[in-house]
């Protein structure tokens, strides 16, 4: 059994560095995809023009989201491991809303003071407060930066992962999960149920799946039937990943992009994640990893407005590797400020107002309803 009563005592998780730098290459990885591969006004020309070799690899920068959500199944199974609901609601919102809001404000900021003619962008109040919420996909209301919808997505997922742990998540559903998850996701989409199919997320659905049975692998040995799941998953994501992102990809980039490449790049992704966590190398890293991993999600929230404002603001003076450099540089130091001064100072004070909400609310007896 996975969980444990919310009163014992959860000894810390080791710390698999190596994981951690896996996922700073995936955020890196779809920083040049935006800067470099991506068309927009900001350069002086076309990607294909400014950088004929690199945009052609970085194209397939839009692949680190894939690696995102495979990861994110493996760490988040790991989070909940010996912990309440209530504790993985605290751990999750202290986790994703401090660095969530910040990035927020200073994009809407950007946009409405600084840089919207140039961007081609606006926002309304409404719209912003509506995007604090993290809901504004089914609210119907435009993202302030585009890069959030991945933020839905991952929700859906903590949803169906608390579903489960208010059930009593244990081995065997999370092997039944990692089965029937990704099958009711593709009928749901193959049968036009438009709510179950946003629900159940049938692009990404088997990039979770994989991961958490990937930490099954980690923490409780393997098998052969985990080993189908993995790699059937991994053949899903696979084809998922061609039929829905490289399409989009090959219309925002306008490079033609080749199947087989994008196939060998998910075999890669897989791989690499599986010799970081199931290999003598889960043990293996340097203490600065676990800081990139921290500047993982503000720089993925921050990255691609502003640096895109940063490149429009040198790209008419300066050689295109300085401006791409300084732009990398700009949205770093961005991110390494909000971990620093939003993050640090404040999740250990939400997440322990949060779990302390959830104490109470299980300590109060139930009232009866008066008539």
């Amino acid at each position: 059994m996975l969980p444990v009563p919310a009163t014992a005592d959860v000894a810390p998780r080791p710390r698999l560095l190596l994981l951690d730098l896996l996922r700073f290459g995936a955020a890196f990885a779809v920083v040049l995809y935006h800067y470099t591969a991506r068309r927009h006004t900001q350069w002086q020309g076309s990607p294909d023009e400014n950088f004929p070799f690199l945009s052609g690899i970085s194209a397939y920068g839009f692949m680190g989201v894939q690696l995102f959500f495979l990861i994110s199944g493996f760490v988040i199974l790991m989070s909940v491991e010996g912990r309440s609901v209530g504790d993985f609601v605290a751990a999750r919102v202290s986790r994703l809303f401090p660095a969530y809001w910040a990035a927020v404000i200073l994009t809407a900021i950007l946009i409405e003071f600084i840089a919207g003619d140039q961007l081609g962008k606006s926002v309304t109040f409404v719209q912003v407060l509506t995007n604090l919420t993290m809901l504004q996909e089914w609210a119907g209301v435009p993202h302030v930066d585009g890069v959030y919808w991945t933020l839905a997505v991952e929700l859906l997922f903590y949803v169906l992962v608390g579903i489960f742990m208010s059930r009593n998540l244990t081995v065997e559903k999370v092997t039944w999960l990692a089965f029937l998850w990704p099958l009711a996701a593709l009928i749901a989409d193959r049968s036009n149920m438009q709510f179950l199919a946003m629900f159940l997320s049938p692009a990404y659905a088997s990039l979770f799946a994989a991961g958490m049975m990937l930490y099954v692998i980690h923490s409780r040995g393997s098998n052969l039937l985990r080993w189908m799941l993995v790699i059937g998953n991994g053949i899903l994501a696979a084809q998922q990943t061609i039929m829905y992102d490289m399409a989009n990809a090959e219309r925002l980039t306008g490079i033609d992009l080749k199947e087989p490449v994008a196939v060998v790049i998910m075999v890669v992704i897989f791989a690499s994640v599986a010799l970081v966590t199931l290999s003598p190398l889960q043990s293996r890293g340097l203490a600065w990893m676990t800081y990139l991993g921290a500047l993982t999600y503000p720089l993925y929230l921050v990255h691609e407005l502003w640096g895109w404002w940063v490149i429009g603001q040198l790209s008419p003076y300066l050689n295109k590797w300085v401006v791409l450099i300084a732009a990398i540089a700009f949205v770093l130091l961005l991110a390494a400020a909000i971990e620093r001064w939003v993050e640090r100072r404040t999740r250990r004070w939400l997440r322990t107002q949060v779990k302390r909400s959830f104490t109470r609310i299980e300590r109060t007896p139930a009232a009866t309803p008066a008539l």
